[in-house]
């Protein structure tokens, strides 16, 4: 930053530079895992399987935003590249918490019965078949355990997610 430029407007044009940008990215990731651990541990609210899933799949955004920040390629294409990795681990993001969403706003009566634990499934089904009966959701995915402004944690990682996935297409066309 140039002397002089801690204006509001600078602070912005900062923050609008990829590096800067990707740095940012990650840290909203990380304070945002910080927050789910700081439940989990703290509060006493244990995550379903979709949860866990949705941490990883944050936890590959910032990552990746971080690994951006560090390497910062000078020509678009690698900022091209790393814009699309961002948005598709966000993407499978934005499909996990919105399935989550969808299982929460769904009536009680008509939810999947509740499943094995994660350990169970990964065990005796292998990844992908687990996977699937994990995106199969069950009845705790459906619980609805806190809220913030009315809108419970798969809803605000849902909408994080989007604006992961905008930042990074963002981020890839800037100079």
């Amino acid at each position: 930053m140039k002397p002089g430029s801690l204006t509001p407007s600078g602070i912005a044009a900062f923050f609008f530079r990829r590096r800067a940008g990707n740095l940012l990215g990650f840290l909203a990731c990380a304070g945002m895992l910080a927050f789910g651990y700081y439940l989990q541990f703290s509060a006493g609210i244990q995550p379903c399987p979709l949860c866990i899933i949705q941490r990883l799949l944050l936890l590959g955004t910032g990552i990746a935003f971080l690994a951006a920040a560090l390497h910062h390629p000078a020509g678009r294409l690698g900022a091209g590249i790393y814009g699309g990795v961002i948005a598709l681990v966000a993407a499978a993001g934005v499909v996990v918490a919105g399935r989550h969403v969808w299982l929460q706003h769904t009536p009680a009566d008509q939810r999947p019965a509740c499943g094995p634990g994660l350990d169970y499934l990964f065990s005796t089904f292998g990844p992908f078949e687990s996977l699937r009966r994990v995106l199969r959701g069950s009845g705790e995915c459906g619980d609805v355990d806190w809220t913030l402004l009315s809108f419970s944690i798969p809803e605000w990682t849902f909408a994080a997610f989007l604006v992961f996935l905008v930042w990074a297409v963002f981020l890839a066309t800037r100079d």
